[in-house]
């Protein structure tokens, strides 16, 4: 989160002009708006589609006389343009009728049957798995991407605002979209030339970054991660195109036909290939959809261009405006290959047509392909992350051979404006404002150091009451190869002061050897997690939740002792071992015990509970994809999954420790990206302890007595009411995305999304434990004779923001205090 939000306070001016602009309204005879009409310029392929109130408008560096404007069941109109710059026009469209030389008419919903379109749309299916790269064995080309943030829709009354005092020289110029047609202000620049390697034999591709400039940010990850994250790769033949964690359906996807019309419109040669030109359209509105056309080619039926623009009901949050637009090169007769991708968001709090926002640009640009230059199989397995920083350090003659593109005006006043930027006392304090609120940690440059972070200050639970806490890392920069951290804690009731503190040192960056270690003196809900870690700085929500169902009392004292070597000796593929000392003991005893027997103890009980063990933890993400060197780096996707494999050895004696025991713990996880079904979210968790050890080493099944919906607990489960010492968990959680919502016409324009949940436990917990922790106050269950399993339904995005969870208990409703029913939610900022 560090920074991510600095670069829309970046602020020039430059200037851009086109040769011929237009904007305006399609209405028809009554006034009512048209929607996804096609305007073009005439004799060309330049256009665009009117958005769902009618409203479009087009730009070209070229000079056009004539606009054309066509839609179905309407009587196509050319319209001259007086000058090169024509706004705010209005078109009105004549109804079309039997005398017309219209060959076919199409109006509304097109039918499936006998649709030229469609039987175009099913050739390019057959054929789709043998255009493009697909026809060769192995390939390779260069890649040149630029990423640009604009503040939008910019007046003079957003200019005059107090905000901007002293920084009004960034408004001399501004620019107009050539897509939205609105003002614009670039704000940010990232550029980034690569080798991309591939071979269709091994299924396997390589990017090589050979440089990476952003505009004031030479060696900021923070950004340059949030760049790659926003904008993943894309193949237009897929089904499903993912944008911002949202799946939409591609206008060339098999399931197309159920979800878009699809028109013949046109035909026309384009690089001397005669081409089918079909407008596409959405059959229903709040779907994930598109609308736009595109160019097919009539023998290869490979796509020559293409546009998409996401339509306006569509059910995303903060985006008002996705627009996409592909050009493909004809290599010879049978070969279409990318040349350029270019794709514009316009990120927003609302979706009103003068709501200010912010233009997310990324163009790229494909060129030098070669073709079946086999490399070696180990060529494609790179050995951990690497990071080169030397991709940073590249010098303006690099950037002016590789540009495959060069800058515009826009582009290169934004290097040339920072500067000046960075020199003005106003535009620090913004700098320092939005840096604490997007990393929550107070930088203290001249002592290297972070304070933070400020939203774990203040807490609050039964046992301490109040709660403050503050806390600091040293950080000289993102890329340190060592970090200390530390943070104090004080509780009004218990009159205590806590403390943990952490120490990292990167030791090797190509295997990621890393040694650490720290001490963590605090109070902790344990059991909220089956696969808890060893982290002196973690703690989890539970331990400090304001309200909570029913009493919050079973809370331990814990003093945690850990040292661990670490390394990444393949991609994605860590392992980490170590030892750790721990002591436990309640926090409430009159409410909860950890009591046990102990025949060494001079009353035959024991009440603390010391424990030194060694743990070795294979932990697997393929897919994952990190940014960074140094100690501590960024992951720039959530859709992988992960794969932990765990052994623990007890070992009685070492600092007065008691027990023999051996632990084995496996998880996986994995989101499932299912189409324009939703996303699904599973979990599955198995473990066993071998030896006798008391309830404070036990796996407690995660229950969840809070309000917060948290995955992986049992949001009708009482902390502690189940203890098992083998076990088996799965949980399943699948947000449809609003696809059941988006078909009830009274809620659709709410775009509210459904979510349900089944989860499920089994477990045993063997005599000898329940015989040695028997001195306890609380019941020792295992879900044995039968599966604990609950369910819920949920409904998102309420507000934009908030979520409610409704959880019902599926069985043990004769446990004491049992929950058959609870509600719990949570709230955040999402796509």
């Amino acid at each position: 989160m560090k920074q991510l939000l600095f670069p829309i306070l970046l602020l020039l001016s430059t200037v851009l002009h086109a040769q011929t602009k237009v904007s305006g309204l399609v209405v028809d005879e009554s006034g009512a708006p048209v929607s996804f009409a096609n305007v073009l310029f005439k004799d060309s392929s330049v256009g665009t589609i009117t958005n769902d109130d009618g409203r479009f408008y087009l730009e070209s560096e070229n000079t056009y006389n004539t606009l054309e404007i066509s839609f179905m069941g309407y009587r196509t109109r050319e319209l001259p343009l007086a000058t090169k710059v024509n706004y705010n026009l209005k078109i009105v469209m004549e109804e079309a009728s039997e005398n017309l030389k219209e060959v076919v008419v199409y109006s509304g919903k097109q039918s499936k049957k006998n649709n030229p379109a469609i039987d175009i749309l099913k050739k390019i299916w057959a054929k789709k798995r043998r255009n493009g790269l697909r026809m060769f064995e192995q390939y390779s080309y260069d890649k040149y991407e630029k990423v640009e943030f604009d503040l939008n829709t910019i007046d003079s009354a957003f200019m005059k605002k107090k905000v901007f005092k002293g920084l009004e020289f960034v408004f001399q110029d501004l620019d107009t979209s050539r897509i939205t047609g609105k003002t614009y202000l670039p704000i940010f620049l990232n550029e980034t030339f690569s080798k991309m390697y591939g071979d269709n034999n091994f299924n396997e591709e390589r990017e090589v970054v050979i440089g990476n400039k952003n505009s004031g940010f030479s060696n900021n990850q923070a950004i340059i991660a949030f760049v790659k994250d926003l904008y993943t790769p894309y193949n237009i033949y897929d089904n499903y195109l993912k944008f911002f964690d949202k799946s939409f359906t591609s206008p060339l996807s098999t399931t197309g036909i159920e979800v878009y019309n699809y028109v013949l419109a046109d035909s026309a040669y384009i690089d001397n290939k005669w081409c089918y030109n079909i407008i596409y359209y959405p059959r229903r509105k709040s779907e994930l959809t598109f609308k736009g056309d595109f160019w097919v080619n009539d023998t290869t039926f490979a796509i020559k261009k293409i546009d998409l623009q996401v339509t306006k009901s569509a059910n995303i949050n903060w985006v008002k405006d996705i627009y996409i637009e592909q050009e493909f090169d004809v290599v010879n007769d049978s070969v279409f290959l990318l040349n350029r991708d270019y794709l514009m968001s316009n990120f927003s709090l609302r979706k009103k047509e003068d709501t200010q926002g912010v233009y997310g640009k990324r163009t790229t640009v494909y060129k030098n392909y070669n073709f079946d230059r086999p490399k070696p199989k180990e060529f494609y397995k790179v050995k951990g992350n690497v990071y080169n920083p030397e991709v940073l350090d590249k010098d303006e003659t690099f950037w002016q051979t590789n540009r495959l593109e060069p800058l515009n005006k826009d582009e290169k006043g934004i290097y040339q404006l920072l500067d000046t930027l960075e020199t003005v006392p106003k535009f620090k304090t913004f700098y320092n404002i939005v840096s604490i609120l997007g990393s929550g940690y107070v930088e203290v440059p001249k002592w290297n150091m972070d304070i933070g972070d400020i939203y774990s200050w203040f807490g609050y639970n039964e046992a301490e009451g109040v709660r403050l806490r503050g806390g600091a890392r040293t950080y000289f920069g993102q890329n340190d190869p060592w970090r200390l951290e530390g943070y104090l804690a004080y509780g009004f009731t218990d009159h205590k002061v806590k403390h943990g503190f952490s120490a990292k040192w990167l030791l090797d960056k190509d295997t990621r050897l890393i040694v650490s270690g720290g001490n963590r003196r605090d109070v902790e809900q344990l059991g909220i997690s089956l696969t808890a870690t060893n982290d002196v700085l973690g703690r989890s929500i539970a331990s400090s939740s304001i309200v909570t169902v029913g009493s919050n009392d079973r809370l331990t004292n814990i003093n945690l002792s850990t040292f661990n070597l670490e390394f990444e000796p393949v991609t994605n593929l860590r392992l980490l071992t170590g030892v750790s000392f721990r002591t436990l003991s309640s926090a409430l005893p009159d409410a909860f015990s950890l009591d046990y027997v102990d025949p060494s103890s001079p009353t035959g009980i024991s009440s603390v509970t010391k424990d030194f063990e060694f743990n070795s933890t294979l932990i697997y993400t393929p897919g994952s994809r990190i940014i960074g060197y140094g100690v501590e780096r960024r992951n720039i996707n959530d859709n992988y999954s992960t794969l932990l494999l765990s052994y623990t050895k007890g070992m009685s004696g070492f600092f007065g420790s008691g027990f023999d025991y051996e632990k084995f713990q496996f998880s996986y996880s994995q989101p499932w990206q299912l189409g324009g079904f939703g996303r699904l979210l599973s979990s599955v968790e198995v473990g066993k302890t071998f030896g006798t050890v008391p309830l404070g080493l036990l796996s407690v099944v995660p229950g969840n007595q809070t309000f917060f919906s948290i995955f992986n607990t049992f949001p009708n489960l009482n902390f502690y009411e189940f203890v098992t010492d083998t076990y088996a968990s799965v949980h399943l959680e699948h947000n449809f995305n609003g696809r059941i919502f988006s078909r009830i016409p009274l809620v659709r324009k709410w775009n509210l999304r459904e979510i349900v949940g089944l989860r499920g436990v089994w477990g045993e917990l063997s005599d000898a434990n329940k015989a040695l922790s028997s001195p306890t106050n609380i019941p020792l269950m295992a879900p044995t004779d039968k599966i604990y399993w609950e369910y819920s339904v949920g409904v998102g995005n309420i507000f934009r923001i908030f979520r409610i969870d409704f959880n019902f208990r599926g069985n043990y409703l004769e446990n004491p205090e049992a929950r058959p029913f609870g509600v719990t939610g949570s709230f955040g900022f999402s796509f």
